[in-house]
């Protein structure tokens, strides 16, 4: 069983930054790639940023040069530093792990989701 817990949300003013992490615990035997996703009400959840085991990132076009997505790997801890922040960035962020269990299963697994707000 796989755990993520995502932490660093919180009420930012537009220009601000926040840093997120997400830490993943449990038994399995490794983990690829780690990834934050978002989503609003309404509305489907979206990549935001996914970075692989060796350090290949991926960024959605609307955050690309702003958010930066790190990773270590001995923590089995993702991160997200979000500069520059828009009200149109505030969502809830979710941190997502693609898991290898001990038995050779392949599983995704989610974090619970922390608030991002972005306002003045």
């Amino acid at each position: 069983q796989v755990q993520l817990v995502e932490s660093g949300g919180g009420l930012v003013q537009p220009g601000g930054s926040l840093r997120l992490s997400c830490a993943a615990s449990g038994s399995f035997f490794s983990i690829n790639a780690m990834g934050w996703y978002r989503q609003v009400p309404g509305k489907e959840r979206e990549l935001v940023a996914r970075i692989t085991s060796g350090g290949s990132t991926k960024y959605a076009d609307s955050v690309k040069g702003r958010f930066t997505v790190s990773r270590d790997n001995a923590k089995n801890t993702v991160y997200l530093r979000m500069d520059n922040l828009k009200p149109e960035d505030a969502a809830v962020y979710y941190c997502d792990a693609a898991v290898l269990t001990h038995d050779g299963n392949a599983l995704d697994a989610w974090g619970q989701g922390t608030l991002v707000t972005v306002s003045s």
